[in-house]
């Protein structure tokens, strides 16, 4: 079957068209590096992994794009509280230039260790301050912006589809519905596209830049607009001037379903109305890790990492498998009890695999299989009771061992690397 996408822009799953043939630009949001990443972050990028993995499994060639939030992502989905970074960098005693690049460097060795494929570009947003200021500079040109106090917003009334993706009625939106009140804010669904650093006297920033509205720092959604369209829109000219009319729409965007109401929303109202096209076809989103009841993350206070994970007994390939036991858009309950569990069947799978010999000429039933499986919308855990049926079945071992290869190309649990007895 032909590859399907559940699109969370249609709501339903699209049969998958890239613009060029066999040639696909990915976009994925990367972290906030200000603390260490945890399960729940990791899982979306083992989701994200798998597809792009579905994607080379369909022989398409694929451009993949993840930045780096090194500034602006605020506490406070309105525009205020403290900039992540600051609060990292006082946390840990170190600056904020140290904590994003320690963090950095911790987020790249944990994808690592889960076998996730690296992108093809890594982007920071600190480096294409220029190319942010640019696309706010559009915005300003085409009477999408307004100035406050506090920085240059956004005004969504003037996009008449704000709130697509999320299905955001603006109209009846009242304030704080979404995120917290700010008076001077024309619309409740606005938002900052550049924030100005705090008065003489107040809390002085690490990180600031000059710009035509004066000195300050952009906001988190404005980063992922100008890096997607720098590097697979085509809209910056080689001197980092934004040119709307002859930019691309992206293939695929990615990210963590908590982004759909504000961050990703607030990507494409800036992003469309900057180009006047559309920005992105298809959008993906992740669901929550869970414990007890409530989604993991940092603002909870119930966050495990890989580290703590590890030192637990558990292999990162083995929370890699137990992620995949559970469909992407699916909330996954997380229990130590699971994960070793989960652990215990790839050892299983391990085990088998070590005694199979050399691989032979494999099982195309099963392959084809598998194939389907992935192809209706990353049906992982169909493809794993595939790969069970497939051991239980009466192929030859050195077949089945071709076979599990091939599948593991896509499932990424690096049953290649497991020694032969």
């Amino acid at each position: 079957m032909s590859l399907n996408l559940f699109n969370t822009l249609t709501r339903t799953k699209d049969v998958f068209k890239p613009q060029k043939k066999n040639e696909v630009s990915l976009y994925t949001c990367g972290p906030t590096v200000y603390a260490a990443p945890h399960l729940g972050n990791l899982r979306t990028y083992i989701f994200e992994d798998l597809l792009k993995r579905t994607l080379l499994m369909n022989g398409y060639k694929v451009k993949h794009v993840m930045n780096i939030t090194d500034v602006g992502h605020l506490t406070s989905d309105a525009d205020e509280g403290e900039d992540k970074m600051e609060k990292g960098s006082r946390t840990t005693g170190k600056t904020v230039w140290q904590v994003a690049e320690m963090y950095t460097e911790l987020f790249k060795d944990n994808i690592k260790a889960l076998n996730i494929l690296p992108p093809d570009i890594w982007c920071k947003a600190t480096d294409h301050i220029p190319e942010q200021i640019a696309l706010v500079k559009q915005l300003e040109d085409k009477g999408f912006t307004y100035k406050t106090s506090d920085g240059i917003y956004f005004d969504s009334s003037k996009l008449k589809d704000y709130g697509k993706l999320a299905k955001l009625d603006a109209a009846g939106l009242k304030e704080g519905a979404r995120v917290e009140s700010n008076p001077e804010k024309h619309n409740p669904t606005d938002f900052a596209l550049w924030k100005f650093s705090p008065p003489a006297g107040g809390l002085k920033r690490q990180m600031e830049w000059d710009s035509p509205w004066g000195t300050g720092f952009p906001g988190w959604h404005l980063e992922c607009s100008a890096m997607s369209l720098k590097y697979l829109g085509d809209a910056y000219d080689e001197q980092g001037a934004f040119h709307g009319e002859r930019s691309r729409t992206i293939d695929i965007h990615c990210g963590g379903i908590d982004h759909v109401p504000v961050h990703h929303t607030n990507e494409i109202a800036q992003s469309e109305a900057a180009t006047g096209k559309p920005f992105v076809h298809y959008w993906l989103h992740g669901e929550f890790l869970v414990v007890d009841a409530k989604r993991m993350g940092k603002s909870e206070g119930n966050f495990l990492t890989l580290d703590w994970l590890t030192k637990e007994g558990i292999t990162p390939l083995a929370y890699r498998y137990f992620c995949l036991m559970t469909h992407y858009r699916k909330p996954l309950n997380f229990s130590l009890e699971a994960v070793l569990a989960a652990q215990k069947a790839l050892q299983n799978l391990q085990d088998k695999i070590a005694t199979m010999g050399a691989p032979a000429v494999g099982c195309a039933e099963y392959e084809a299989k598998f194939k389907d499986s992935l192809n209706d919308d990353l049906n992982a855990p169909q493809g794993l009771a595939i790969i069970w049926e497939l051991m239980k079945s009466n192929y030859p071992d050195n077949a089945k061992k071709q076979s599990l290869l091939k599948m593991d190309e896509v499932l990424g649990l690096g049953l290649k690397d497991v020694p032969t007895l």
